[in-house]
């Protein structure tokens, strides 16, 4: 039933190989992130079966039975927008929260790790396209809350991810995600080599996202298909 979706599966790691090729990168250095929102389970086993082994969710409500029900031999990725209520089940249940884009965030989260005794890798989120309706702060503010965060002993802050700008203009994607490039590679100059992740890019982006240095792209509709509302 679910045969598409490893024919998807290879057509988008071809593009990935073809981007990466354009840009003198290495596949290797790309992580896909399979979006799974709206999908069934019997739709992410099958990608799973396929090979897939990073799963992207955006709500907690959604994500709970899903994980619950397929575990966590897989790492499961938060990239939809975290109210603070909602924190602690963040901590329970992901191993990447890509969404984390102010302070009070992520003393909930810092708290509720503490309260398990682990570390939860995080990438801050930045608004890259200054785009009202988007979540993320600032590019102006990005260094002093990575640096923040840095000095909290419950949170790994791994890097930085973007959702692109609403567009079909490659101009104005292109600015943002070497905008978001520039951020990161800053941020990885004083953090080290622990600061590895730059997540952008999506299924209509996200080999422009390749070209501009994104080592995580996260993909649902060219893997799973459109979207039921």
């Amino acid at each position: 039933m679910y045969n598409y979706i490893k024919d998807n599966l290879n057509r988008v790691n071809e593009r990935i190989d073809r981007a990466c090729h354009r840009a003198g990168r290495s596949a290797g250095e790309i992580t896909l992130v399979a979006v799974s929102k709206t999908f069934p389970v019997a739709a992410l086993e099958a990608a799973i079966s396929f090979g897939i082994t990073e799963l992207g969710e955006s709500r907690i409500q959604e994500a709970e039975p899903k994980i619950t029900s397929l575990g966590h031999g897989i790492r499961w990725h938060l990239i939809g927008h975290l109210q603070t209520n909602k924190a602690k089940k963040a901590v329970d249940l992901f191993g990447l929260v890509q969404s984390l884009d102010s302070l009070k965030l992520a003393e909930a989260l810092e708290r509720h790790a503490a309260e398990r005794n682990l570390v939860l890798d995080c990438l801050a989120e930045v608004n890259s396209s200054g785009e009202a309706a988007k979540f993320g702060m600032t590019a102006e503010k990005v260094f002093d809350f990575v640096e923040k965060i840095s000095q909290y002993k419950h949170i790994n802050i791994r890097g930085l991810m973007t959702v692109g700008p609403l567009t079909d203009n490659v101009t104005e994607i292109r600015r943002a995600f070497a905008l978001m490039r520039t951020l990161w590679e800053k941020n990885r100059s004083y953090r080290g080599s622990g600061f590895d992740t730059l997540s952008m890019g999506m299924s209509g982006d996200f080999e422009i996202a390749v070209k501009e240095g994104a080592t995580m792209v996260r993909v649902g509709t060219a893997l799973f298909g459109q979207r039921t509302k």
